[in-house]
């Protein structure tokens, strides 16, 4: 069976999404869908251990880690217990696995774990999952938009061709609302790489997000509202510190 690679990814698209159990027999693999589309075979998951077990004889452990997104527990067996033993709370990681299901509970089989010690991993990383995301939502609001303009069985044909998803995958997708959260922390990140110190012209700022006005002006509304950025000046945009 070919070896997969593992998708760089926040928790929370892998804990939302939907599994799908594999056959050895005919070498297909398990995966997760995320409800933005995606079809993750081994994940590549950055987080905080927040929850640590090791059994008595040393044959089982699991870790809990967390992200801005959410928490998932990733367990190890046999070889791989030793992986963990070496872990602390507290500690940031790189987690390379396979996602399984047991109980409803999608986790996370340890293969490679990396402690990571430098400061700005973190925003790196969250930085390029979100950027990812949005590509992924383009994907979903592209299908959104054929399913109004195609009948029922040519949508079916032409997203199954273009975008190889199953009909099952299909309604699993497209039943997922838009979420803004993850935008957010996005756009706040573009204003602080964008301000030189004394704030952001708006216009730069809709230059700059390659995203619709109208989800771009919400957004930038919301985070007013809620304090996260003000205006220095009318029509100049800054991050509170």
């Amino acid at each position: 069976m070919e070896r997969k690679i593992a998708i760089k990814c926040c928790i929370d698209e892998i804990s939302s999404g939907k599994f799908y159990e594999g056959n050895k027999e005919e070498m297909i693999p398990s995966y997760v869908l995320t409800k933005y589309g995606e079809k993750i075979f081994r994940v590549n998951i950055f987080g905080t251990v927040v929850d640590k077990f090791v059994s008595e004889d040393e044959s089982y452990a699991t870790l809990v880690l967390n992200d801005f997104s959410g928490a998932i527990r990733v367990k190890a067996f046999r070889d791989s217990v030793d992986k963990i033993k070496k872990v602390e709370l507290g500690n940031n990681v790189v987690v390379i696995g396979k996602p399984r299901l047991w109980n409803n509970e999608i986790y996370v089989v340890l293969e490679i774990i990396r402690i990571i010690e430098d400061p700005n991993f973190e925003n790196y990383r969250k930085l390029e999952i979100l950027k990812k995301l949005l590509e992924r939502k383009k994907i979903v609001a592209e299908i959104r938009a054929l399913r109004e303009k195609l009948d029922e069985e040519s949508f079916k044909t032409y997203v199954e061709e273009k975008y190889g998803f199953s009909i099952d995958e299909l309604e699993f997708i497209l039943k997922e609302k838009e979420e803004k959260k993850d935008f957010k922390y996005y756009v706040l990140s573009i204003i602080k790489k964008l301000d030189k110190g004394d704030g952001v012209e708006i216009f730069e700022i809709f230059s700059a997000i390659n995203l619709e006005s109208s989800i771009l002006d919400s957004i930038l509304t919301e985070l007013l509202n809620e304090g996260k950025i003000y205006e220095v000046e009318p029509g100049k945009i800054k991050v509170r510190s």
